[in-house]
């Protein structure tokens, strides 16, 4: 049995679907059970746990020959980083639990950086945790997700500009998308290599990308100009906390911070790097109204 937590989120469900057109049998792990019914629909079974619930996380882990597991930013936290380490700290005692022969671990590009970089940084910590289990692990680290620029598409839409935090706008960078990430994952999780006490591998798309590349993408899918323009540093926090609580926007100004560096958020120097092959317009292509 492969359990796939957090199924329901866009990695998770192209893992699980993955797996299940290979014929493997998956358990969903969800935490909302309005969200199962397309999970039933691809043949998954279903078990529902919440990441602070660590007796729920060891019935769901339960019997299982491999787990993926992934470590979801805390939107509304007012302590991110404690929930963070919390949630963690649970996965961790329920996989020691369960004791499956392999683990995939969603993790984060700059999840190598020794200094605090904000988000990376909470995924340099899960993986620490994690390395204290003692079954084979793969840390598939994961570019900047293409489709986290649709938060963005209504204000491009509406005024022609894309706000963008990466600067200058024409410096690109690592970013793959979702459904890349999960079909990765799921090719590890049919393939694991027992000698492999721990893998470290990196997952972005074809090629890399700028803010104006995103723009231009957009301008290419609404038939008309957008344009990517840098958000002055010091408007980012104000901006971030229109979505996320001040603790998660903290996390992420310390990310972009580093992004803007160069270098810092990247493959771990000499690290292992897998291609997906969506491009940057097809990610986005769902959320743009036809």
């Amino acid at each position: 049995m492969f359990v796939i937590l957090g199924a329901a989120g866009k990695v998770g469900f192209s893992t699980a679907t993955a797996l299940r057109e290979a014929g493997l049998p998956v358990r969903a792990v969800l935490r909302d059970a309005a969200k199962a019914d397309k999970l039933r629909a691809i043949g998954c079974d279903i078990a529902l746990a919440d990441l602070q619930d660590p007796a729920a996380l060891r019935q769901a882990f339960a019997g299982a020959q491999a787990v993926q597991i992934i470590l979801p930013p805390p939107l509304r936290a007012e302590d991110a980083k404690g929930e963070m380490r919390q949630m963690t700290a649970n996965m961790a005692q329920a996989i020691a639990r369960a004791g499956p022969e392999c683990v995939l671990a969603i993790s984060d590009y700059g999840a190598h950086v020794g200094e605090d970089i904000g988000m990376p940084t909470m995924f340099r910590h899960f993986e620490e945790r994690l390395r204290e289990l003692a079954m084979p692990k793969v840390f598939l680290r994961s570019a900047e997700h293409m489709e986290g620029w649709d938060r963005s598409i209504p204000t491009a839409i509406a005024a022609g500009i894309l706000p963008s935090l990466h600067h200058p706008v024409e410096r690109v960078f690592a970013a793959v998308s979702t459904g890349d990430v999960g079909r990765i994952a799921a090719d590890f999780l049919r393939r694991p290599s027992a000698a492999d006490v721990e893998r470290i591998v990196h997952a972005e798309g074809p090629r890399r990308y700028s803010a104006a590349d995103v723009a231009s993408a957009l301008s290419q899918l609404l038939g008309r100009t957008i344009t990517a323009q840098a958000v002055p540093r010091e408007h980012w926090q104000e901006a971030l906390k229109r979505t996320v609580s001040a603790s998660t926007a903290g996390l992420l100004v310390d990310l972009y911070d580093a992004h803007n560096k160069g270098g810092l958020i990247d493959v771990e120097p000499q690290g292992e790097v897998c291609y997906g092959t969506t491009e940057l317009v097809e990610a986005l292509r769902p959320f743009v109204p036809a």
